[in-house]
């Protein structure tokens, strides 16, 4: 008997799954929170979930209701204790199953590689975002040995890389990779004749940042009867809040000053005002400088590391030293006086953050990094 065969009828090829990327990170909105929230939503071959740890100081709530209606996906997970944090990270990533974690800034850092590593996450990334972590021993010896265990660790400055490596981890694994904004968002400012002589500082209240050499300075130029009125735009604290608040009533400059809080139109403030400052004690890399300089302002900032990355003094902007207002003070004075001089260096500023602080190529470098 003869026999016949079936024709063999052709399978589609098994469609790739796009990479699966959970971005950890703290909920209290802060620049790492930005930069976690860039590097999520829609990117061709990769799908994204944000994953915020609750700070007893903020309600994320409203923050994440905005966020998923821009088409993100988020979750939030308690701090109750590290424990509870990285059991329902962990829960998170079994049900999610993503191919890489990244845990941005300390200490989430540590409680998000704790928990992919009890769900078995393939890959996991650590993102720093600051240079003078307060590292306990026992917590830095953690952080040291979940870098044996974590494919790749990045500064998002050289600054931070380079601490990064001081501190003991593998400068082998340690890579810089500087932070970006969507420059779309900031560069609607009106034209520089057009523009308050204000100063604006974005910046959350926290032992980190300065308002109070700022505040001084602010006095300083008072009693050369000079008072340009100051934004300061940011939550934080209240506690350092408050000090700024007393300082400025001291000083008699509570009728300048104007404390914001947080601004949903940030864009819009950095785009009325002259001047941006970042008055700190140290940084990862400052964002606030670098959007106020993308809205066309003239960027001071404290010279210290982090600000240093970000302005060539007297050609992008202006630096002075840490913790001295009388320069400060001289310094917003000339710009404030030298109208011409300072639209030139704030154009050049401008110029120089859409060239090295683009949200698209600090993506790509994030993304080629996930695909290796």
């Amino acid at each position: 008997l003869g026999m016949t065969t079936s024709p063999e009828v052709p399978t589609a090829a098994p469609t790739a799954r796009p990479l699966r990327v959970l971005h950890f990170v703290s909920g209290g909105f802060s620049g790492a929170t930005q930069v976690a929230i860039d590097l999520c939503g829609e990117q061709p071959g990769q799908q994204t979930l944000l994953v915020l740890r609750r700070r007893a100081s903020v309600d994320p709530a409203a923050r994440v209701a905005q966020l998923r209606a821009l088409g993100l996906q988020v979750e939030v997970v308690p701090k109750w204790s590290h424990s509870v944090t990285i059991v329902k990270l962990a829960r998170i990533c079994r049900d999610w199953q993503p191919d890489v974690l990244v845990a941005h800034g300390f200490s989430e850092h540590l409680w998000g590689r704790y928990a992919g590593l009890l769900a078995g996450v393939p890959r996991l990334i650590h993102v720093e975002h600051n240079t003078r972590e307060l590292y306990s021993w026992w917590r830095l010896k953690q952080s040291l040995w979940l870098a044996q265990r974590t494919e790749r660790i990045i500064g998002v400055s050289q600054a931070v890389r380079a601490a990064l490596v001081r501190l003991g981890h593998p400068a082998e694994r340690c890579t810089a990779v500087l932070n970006g904004i969507d420059l779309t968002r900031w560069h609607f400012g009106r034209p520089w004749d057009e523009r308050e002589d204000a100063i604006a500082m974005p910046a959350r209240f926290a032992g980190q940042k300065d308002h109070l050499t700022l505040i001084r300075a602010i006095g300083l130029l008072a009693e050369q009867g000079l008072r340009p009125v100051v934004y300061l735009a940011g939550e934080g604290k209240a506690s350092w809040r408050r000090r700024a608040e007393a300082l400025a009533r001291r000083l008699g400059v509570t009728d300048q000053i104007r404390f914001l809080g947080h601004v949903a139109e940030l864009p819009e403030l950095l785009g009325r005002v002259k001047l941006c400052v970042l008055s700190t004690h140290y940084e990862g890399l400052g964002l606030g400088l670098i959007e106020g300089m993308a809205s066309g302002c003239c960027g001071i900032g404290t010279d210290v590391e982090g600000v240093q990355e970000i302005i060539t003094h007297g050609e992008t902007g202006f630096l002075v030293p840490h913790l001295d207002a009388a320069a400060l003070a001289e310094t917003l004075r000339q710009r404030l006086q030298d109208s011409a001089g300072t639209a030139r260096v704030a154009a050049a500023g401008q110029r120089h953050v859409e060239a090295t602080f683009d949200r698209d190529r600090m993506r790509q470098e994030y993304l080629a990094l996930f695909r290796r």
